[in-house]
């Protein structure tokens, strides 16, 4: 078993894409339109074949995306090596995002770092 695909509703569907594809090497699909309920989304797909569907909508509900809840919490992307991690980091911390943590070697043994991505949502970054 495997996971297929990990799926979230995004306000800005066309910004969130531009994310993903200028900071973690993102491939989009040409997106899907219904034209009955204005749903909208975009297949994202990563170098190992991971695959994030974003998707919007109309009248979504965008509550406050505290990060110690219940749920999906993160996302976490592997950069390669200590040197991408640190350089990712930097590059997102320089263009606004907030670094929440690292980077650093965690207690359990990870080279991470934490940020505060697109829309409010936590991404993990590690080797």
């Amino acid at each position: 078993m495997k996971i297929e695909h990990v799926a979230m509703y995004v306000n800005n569907l066309e910004k969130t894409k531009d994310f993903f594809i200028s900071y973690f090497n993102a491939k989009a699909n040409d997106g899907y339109h219904n034209k009955n309920t204005n749903f909208k989304s975009y297949f994202l797909t990563f170098d190992n074949g991971a695959r994030l569907e974003i998707m919007n909508r109309p009248n979504m509900e965008d509550i406050d995306k505290t990060l110690f809840r219940t749920g999906f919490i993160h996302i976490a992307f592997s950069a390669g090596s200590i040197e991408k991690v640190d350089e990712l980091t930097e590059r997102l911390r320089k263009d606004g995002y907030k670094v929440m943590s690292g980077p650093r070697i965690t207690g359990d043994g990870y080279y991470e770092s934490c940020i505060i991505g697109i829309e409010g949502n936590q991404i993990e970054i590690t080797v």
